[in-house]
């Protein structure tokens, strides 16, 4: 399978994958707020652009208490964004342009303002609706202690106490809830859900949080060391998960795993024939702009999918992380949650320099890609006013955690400001970003994404399939073959480096110097004649 072949039933192994945020994309109707209907009306420019599937974070009815991922109606399309109509025009109609749609399923929690949890607050203590969810009674003298020791994702407790004096469980914030998976009603739900979908046209879902959802049902408290943990990686899920194979299978969809664990066998076992597809690469998201640890990583990765057949993936930002210009332009290039700060100074034109070089590297690398909107327009991390960030990790940690608002302003699709006062103020800066200028301007950002994804959907040799490291030709230097006398270099290292022999360059961040050697921060995709008309080299 390579990436020339989007109408594979394998399509998904090689497939270049753009995520929507709903909220931020494209406002159809000026009032602020991205929807449906801006997605619609800029199918063309996706097309354009050479993707072949939307991922579309949840966009479904939610009070928004965390982007979207509090879901209080699986079934209908949150009013702020269009109809359940439109979402279905917009599946059929992205489907004519050769670009299928992947949603964003949460299993682990809902919103507080979900039917289930509303009736469960309003039911007496250790009534049946509470039994959907996890609701103890506290420790202490008279219950006001929390009845375990287990801390939210978004800092703080993971527990919050009722007026009627027990406490509910929720690893995000308090107005998500966490389901009870050993609950069959439960499990019948979210595979009713599945089906709700597929039946509408869509090709995959993506899995949040999915190694979170099953828990010690007695709800211990949390040691350093414990095996097996009281609620990640439990051996539980795989059966849900079976479970949920045997539904996208009736309909040849395909799952994307949410998995963060640091076992690769552990994490490999999702990835078995009957379980999820593929799962996001996190680690290479993480990774900082290193030779050494891209290939420790690139290498890890390609080690742990290989036991099961799957394809990797690759992602450099998403929804929750520093955007990649920023990120790159920093002292300390990874991302970790722990780190981020308030007014962390940033190179932007190094930024920009390394993240046009990352980009043909995760391009170049065998397996599936994810662009996250604005990527390809090169966008920095925006620094959304306090007073207008929403938010929740901002504020479960006191206000010092800038939160992830700054990657989720929404797009300049043009260089005039939008009428309406978006919901995240836009920089008076962007309009050196539009999409419509970029547009006009091979060198830009845009351009380089638009060639990088034609090219790497009509060469063979890239996609899904066999890679091999070649020598480097100086320090920081990473160079790899694939099949077809395809070769990418990324320098990485302080002075520029000489390229292996070649017949032509096909693509480069940035231009070669005069000795025709490649500058530092800069990545190239060449042919090689030496390897010309050879079958695919093995790993």
């Amino acid at each position: 399978m390579s990436a020339s072949d989007p109408d594979s039933s394998d399509w998904w192994r090689s497939a270049a994958i753009y995520q929507v945020y709903v909220r931020s994309f494209a406002d159809g109707d000026g009032d602020g707020t991205g929807d449906l209907a801006g997605v619609r009306a800029n199918l063309p420019y996706l097309a354009e652009l050479g993707i072949d599937a939307l991922w579309f974070t949840p966009w479904y009815l939610s009070p928004l208490a965390d982007g979207g991922y509090d879901v209080a109606d699986y079934r209908c399309i949150d009013p702020a964004f269009g109809t359940l109509a439109e979402a279905e025009k917009l599946i059929a109609e992205a489907r004519r342009l050769g670009i299928r749609t992947i949603v964003d399923i949460v299993p682990n929690h809902v919103s507080d303002q979900h039917v289930w949890f509303r009736a469960a607050r309003a039911a007496r203590p250790g009534g049946p609706e509470r039994a959907l969810f996890h609701f103890r009674p506290g420790r202490g003298a008279d219950g006001e202690l929390p009845p375990n020791d287990w801390e939210s994702e978004f800092g703080g407790p993971a527990w919050t106490r009722l007026p009627d004096g027990e406490w509910y469980l929720h690893l995000f914030a308090p107005e998500q809830p966490d389901l009870n998976w050993a609950h069959p009603a439960v499990r019948r739900e979210h595979e009713e859900i599945l089906h709700f979908w597929f039946e509408r046209g869509v090709a995959g879902v993506r899995i949040d949080s999915a190694a979170l959802l099953a828990k010690d049902p007695y709800l211990p408290d949390f040691t350093a060391g414990t095996d097996p943990h009281p609620y990640i990686d439990r051996d539980e899920l795989h059966d849900i998960y079976r479970s949920w194979r045997a539904v996208a299978d009736e309909y040849d969809g395909i799952f994307v795993g949410e998995v963060w664990l640091p076992d690769s066998e552990r994490f490999a076992r999702y990835l078995r024939h009957d379980e999820l597809h593929t799962a996001f690469n996190l680690s290479f998201l993480a990774c900082p702009w290193d030779a050494q640890k891209l290939r420790r990583t690139i290498d890890e990765t390609l080690a742990e999918h290989a036991p099961v057949g799957a394809p990797a993936t690759w992602v450099l930002c998403n929804h929750d992380v520093t955007r990649t210009v920023t990120r790159y332009g920093r002292e300390e290039t990874g991302f970790d949650f722990a780190a981020k700060a308030f007014g962390t100074p940033t190179d932007l034109a190094l930024g920009t320099r390394r993240a046009r070089a990352a980009a043909l590297l995760s391009l170049a690398l065998p397996g599936s890609v994810y662009v996250y909107q604005g990527e390809e327009l090169g966008l920095p991390e925006a620094e959304v006013p306090r007073d207008r960030i929403q938010d929740p990790m901002h504020f479960r940690s006191g206000g010092t955690d800038p939160g992830r608002d700054g990657c989720r302003v929404p797009l300049p699709w043009n260089g005039v400001l939008p009428d309406a006062e978006p919901w995240l103020p836009q920089p008076s800066d962007w309009s050196a970003y539009a999409a419509d200028r970029q547009a006009r301007d091979p060198g830009s950002m845009l351009g380089l994404y638009r060639t990088a994804l034609r090219l790497r959907r009509t060469e063979p040799g890239f996609g899904d399939g066999p890679m091999t490291w070649l020598p480097p030709s100086g320090p920081g230097v990473l160079a790899f073959a694939r099949p077809d006398g395809l070769v990418c270099v990324v320098n990485l290292g302080p002075e520029p480096a000489g390229l292996p022999a070649y017949e032509t360059v096909l693509l480069a961040s940035g231009p070669l110097d005069e000795d025709g050697r490649l500058p530092r921060d800069t990545a190239v995709w060449l042919r090689g004649p030496h390897i010309l008309g050879r079958s695919p080299m093995p790993s």
